[in-house]
C-alpha cells in the first residue's frame, strides 16, 4: 500500500493516525501536537492518493473519501506542512519537481476570460457570506492583533494609495484587475482622482458599475469589462491588486512591458500580488485544477528579472509575511459559519472543495513559503522623493479623516 507507506516516510512531527481503505489502523509521527486521524473510505485510496498527492488529497477531501474522524483539516494539513522537507525528499519528488517548474502557464486573452469566469462569475451571494462589505478578495492589512476583517481590509486600501504619491486631485489611475470596485472607489473619492478599472468578470463589472452609479463618481470612475493587453492610454498612476497571479509565467514579460506602455515619464505603479519567498515553482494543482485555472505565482526572482527587461525601476519592496493567514483565516471562519447557506447555494461537495481551498492557502502562508508583495514601479528613479515619509503622512492624515466620517455616522 503505497499512500500508507509514504505517511510513514514522512510523518516524523506531529501525530496522525489513518484508517487505510480495508479498515487497518496506521499511527505515525512522535506524537506531538497537532494530532489528527483521517479514513480512507475506498481501497484505491491507498494507491491513488500516492500518485500525485498534492492534488489527489484535495480531491479525495472534496469527493467525502477522505475524512477527518479526530482533530481538523486545519491540522492535518499543518502536519503535511511541517513535514514537507520530508516529502521533498523522496526521489520521485525531485523528478516530478522538475518537470512542474517547466510547466509554465500560457494564457491568452480568451482563456484569460474562460478562467477568470469560472472562479469569479460565481454567486454574489457566496462572497458575501465570507468577504468584508467591500468585498475585498485580497490580503487585508493588520495594523494591530486587534483589527477586524472589515478594519484590516480599510487599513490595507489605505495602505496602498499611500504608496502611489497621490499628491493632486487630477491624476488619472488605471486599476489592472479592479475586482468589485471597491479600490477604485475608495481612490476616486479619497482624492478627487479619475480612476479607469480593468475586469474579465461580467458580475464584477456589472457589480462595480453600478457602485460607481450609486456613488455619484459614475462620472470619473469607470469599470471596463476589458484585458489589460487590449488597454490604450497613459496614466498618472496604475495599481494592480491581486491580479498578477492570473497573467501566467510567459506572460511576465509582456505584463511589464504594457506597464511601461500606460505610465507616464513621471508616473507611479504599485504592484500587489501573492508570491514565493524562496525558488520558483508552480502553484499547487489543486488550486489550479479546481479554483483558479490558469493561475500561477512568482517568485521575486522572476519578478525582478521581468522588470529589469522592461526597463522600469522598482522604487519601493514591501514583503508583507503574516498578513494573508490572518485573511484567511477570517474568510475561512466566516465560511464555516456560513456553511449551510453556501450549501444551499451550491452543495457539500462545493463547501468540502472551498473549505480545502481555504485550509490549504492558509497554511502556505503561516507554514510555507508564500508571501504578498507590494512592489513600487516608475520609470524614472527620482519619480518618487527621497524617503518613505510622504507614505507615512498620507496614512496618518487619512487614518484621521476616516476616524473623524465614523465619527460624525455615530
Amino acid at each position: 500500500m503505497l499512500f500508507p507507506a509514504i505517511l510513514k516516510s514522512i510523518v516524523r512531527t506531529g501525530n496522525v493516525r489513518l484508517i487505510d481503505g480495508a479498515g487497518k489502523v496506521h499511527h505515525y509521527g512522535d506524537g506531538t501536537s497537532p494530532q489528527c486521524t483521517i479514513r480512507l473510505g475506498a481501497r484505491h485510496l491507498d494507491y491513488t492518493l500516492a500518485l500525485n498527492p498534492e492534488l489527489s488529497i484535495g480531491q479525495a477531501y472534496m469527493d467525502g473519501l477522505l475524512t477527518i474522524e479526530e482533530g481538523t483539516l486545519f491540522d492535518f494539513l499543518e502536519i503535511a506542512a511541517k513535514n514537507y522537507r520530508n516529502f521533498e525528499q523522496m526521489p520521485w519528488f525531485s523528478l516530478l519537481s522538475r518537470i512542474m517548474r517547466r510547466l509554465k502557464q500560457h494564457n491568452p486573452i480568451k482563456r484569460a476570460r474562460r478562467n477568470v469566469a469560472h472562479h469569479y462569475d460565481l454567486s454574489g451571494q457566496l462572497y458575501d457570506l465570507f468577504l468584508d462589505k467591500d468585498r475585498q478578495y485580497s490580503c487585508a492589512y493588520f495594523t494591530s492583533a486587534d483589527d477586524d476583517l472589515e478594519a484590516a481590509q480599510e487599513h490595507k486600501k489605505r495602505h496602498i494609495a499611500s504608496k502611489l504619491l497621490l499628491d493632486r486631485p487630477d491624476l488619472k489611475i488605471l486599476d489592472i484587475g479592479s475586482g468589485w470596485g471597491g479600490l477604485g472607489l475608495y481612490l476616486a473619492e479619497e482624492t478627487g482622482a479619475d480612476v479607469t478599472g480593468l475586469t474579465l468578470s461580467a458580475e464584477q463589472h456589472k457589480v462595480s458599475e453600478g457602485r460607481a452609479t450609486a456613488a455619484g463618481l459614475a462620472d470619473r470612475v469607470r469599470f471596463c469589462l476589458r484585458d489589460y493587453r487590449e488597454e490604450l492610454g497613459q496614466y498618472d498612476r496604475v495599481v494592480s491588486v491581486g491580479m498578477f497571479e492570473h497573467v501566467g509565467k510567459k506572460n511576465y514579460d509582456e505584463f511589464f512591458a504594457r506597464l511601461g506602455d500606460f505610465l507616464t515619464t513621471d508616473g507611479v505603479a504599485l504592484l500587489h500580488s501573492i508570491g514565493y519567498s524562496d525558488a520558483p515553482g508552480p502553484i499547487n494543482p489543486f488550486i489550479r485544477k479546481y479554483i483558479f485555472p490558469g493561475a500561477d505565482i512568482p517568485s521575486l526572482s522572476e519578478v525582478f528579472a521581468s522588470v529589469e527587461r522592461a526597463g522600469l525601476v522598482v522604487t519601493d519592496v514591501e514583503i508583507l509575511r503574516r498578513h494573508y493567514a490572518e485573511t484567511l483565516r477570517h474568510w475561512r471562519q466566516r465560511f464555516m459559519a456560513n456553511r449551510q447557506r453556501i450549501a444551499a447555494l451550491y452543495d457539500e461537495r462545493f463547501c468540502r472543495m472551498w473549505e480545502f481551498y481555504l485550509v490549504l492557502c492558509e497554511i502556505g502562508f503561516r507554514f510555507r513559503s508564500m508571501m504578498v508583495f507590494q512592489m513600487q514601479l516608475a520609470k524614472r528613479a527620482d519619480s518618487v522623493p527621497f524617503t518613505r515619509d510622504y507614505m507615512v503622512y498620507w496614512e496618518q492624515a487619512h487614518s484621521t479623516m476616516a476616524n473623524s466620517r465614523i465619527r460624525a455616522a455615530e
